[in-house]
């Protein structure tokens, strides 16, 4: 049981460089640049390879647009596909008394409002995640390269982890930003009945309540619910995929085909969003009490919940999350190979590290 525990330890993504590298048998107490090298190992770096013709160059502009164009495809149909399902979990979060779990949540929703009122929201929802999407998957392209620059090649590899976490914050920042108006909306319309029943009703009496601010007070709840989120995301996402075609796929990922390249993106997908529910839930309470209530903070809406209360519809988050997170994966990817994109592969000990560990002649 011990050995089973220490190998788990050890196989923890989230190590430091170095223990990292003992754990990969590319460095430990016996490696030294007078020791034997090892067996020569494939390199793989952050640049696509070039065996393939790609429509554009890896990092440009064209690049960075069509990531974008698969941000919003991803983000957008996904959440619009789930929306019955979020407008239970929002409203067994503002009212665990009424509506009591998932089940009983659509019971009383299809009683009250009939099967249109389970599509309640859908316009703000398309929009916002849309725009969402754009900005998470877009920027995070671009401050993956930016920061992979600044660190320079053998860091990037050594601090890949905290790579993929640092750059995926800084896109959620600007993505949250962008979905915040939208999202107000939306929790308004799924939670306070007789509020408005579409945008067009819901966004000019909001304005007209409570100004501009009515449209942002979610932000910084959305940024406690969403960073942590995307953080996990990206990260738990690349290192799954590192994973899985290390030690679950019996070959190499040049040598699958397309078909089982996605298979591993869809897996890889839906491992990570188990984790980003749990991860992202307690906000994501707060922030749809927060936009159902006038003049609440958000310290106010977490002391009220109490630890239990944030918890309530966690259920419901995971089956939603872990679905779209996948599903947002693959089209994702998909969106890649469609339009032939650069797809790098899993990273791999550069060169220039190799020789200074003395694992190359």
């Amino acid at each position: 049981m011990f050995s089973s525990v220490a190998h788990l330890a050890r196989a923890n993504p989230f190590n430091a460089p170095h223990l990292q590298l003992v754990y990969d048998g590319l460095a430990g107490p016996c490696s030294s640049p007078s020791g034997p090298p090892g067996p020569p190992r494939r390199s793989r770096n952050l640049a696509a390879a070039a065996v393939e013709e790609y429509s554009c160059e890896f990092g440009s502009m064209k690049f960075y647009a069509l990531c974008g164009f698969g941000g919003v495809l991803s983000c957008g149909l996904t959440h619009t596909a789930v929306v019955p399902l979020d407008l239970v979990k929002c409203r067994m979060q503002v009212d665990p008394q009424k509506y009591k779990g998932i089940f009983n949540g659509f019971s009383v929703t299809l009683k009250e409002d009939g099967v249109r009122g389970l599509a309640k929201g859908w316009a703000p929802t398309f929009i916002g995640y849309s725009m969402q999407g754009l900005c998470k998957f877009g920027f995070y392209e671009v401050f993956k390269v930016l920061y992979s620059n600044m660190l320079g090649e053998e860091n990037t590899y050594l601090w890949r982890t905290s790579l993929y976490l640092a750059a995926s914050a800084s896109a959620e920042f600007f993505a949250d930003i962008a979905l915040a108006p939208m999202e107000a909306a939306k929790v308004r319309i799924q939670t306070q009945p007789g509020y408005a029943n579409t945008l067009r009703d819901a966004a000019p009496k909001m304005y007209k309540e409570e100004g501009i601010n009515a449209f942002y007070k979610g932000v910084a709840p959305l940024w406690m619910r969403q960073i942590p989120y995307t953080m996990m995301k990206f990260a738990c996402f690349e290192r799954t995929v590192e994973a899985l075609y290390k030690f679950v796929v019996p070959k190499p990922r040049s040598e699958c085909s397309k078909a089982e390249q996605l298979v591993v993106t869809f897996v890889a997908g839906y491992i990570a969003g188990v984790f980003c529910a749990i991860v992202s839930h307690p906000a994501d309470s707060v922030v749809s009490v927060l936009n159902k209530e006038k003049g609440s903070s958000a310290s106010q809406v977490l002391q009220r919940l109490g630890f239990k209360g944030v918890w309530k519809g966690l259920f419901a988050r995971i089956i939603m999350i872990g679905t779209l997170t996948a599903l947002q994966w693959f089209i994702y990817d998909s969106v890649k190979v469609y339009f032939r994109l650069p797809r790098p592969p899993p990273p791999e000990m550069p060169e220039s590290l190799k020789k200074k560990l003395g694992l190359t002649q």
